[in-house]
């Protein structure tokens, strides 16, 4: 497997995870039972899964009432944007195999 095969299977992985861990903590939150602390849900978006976590925020309706959710997390993902192009755009080339 290459390179990019890794990070995309990375990237996929880690964006089910934050999609996932914000449907578990809506029930786990409509169930009053132990959440998911926001620090979690915050670094699973932090290495790469802020699509996920996003998505998983709008389709489940959880955390949407929180500023820091609402803002950080598109932040976040503006943030790894930006990264990604400037990668993409960097004076170095990339072996594909």
């Amino acid at each position: 497997m290459g390179v990019i095969t890794l990070l995309i299977a990375y990237f996929v992985i880690v964006n089910i995870i934050g999609f996932a861990l914000m449907g578990i903590d809506k029930h786990k939150a409509k169930k009053r039972a132990f959440r998911i602390p926001e620090a979690t849900l915050f670094i699973v978006a932090i290495i790469g899964g802020s699509i996920g976590s996003i998505l998983g925020m709008h389709i489940f309706r959880h955390k949407t009432r929180h500023w820091y959710f609402v803002y950080g997390m598109p932040f976040i993902l503006a943030v790894q944007i930006i990264l990604v192009i400037a990668f993409l755009n960097g004076p170095y080339t990339i072996a594909i195999m």
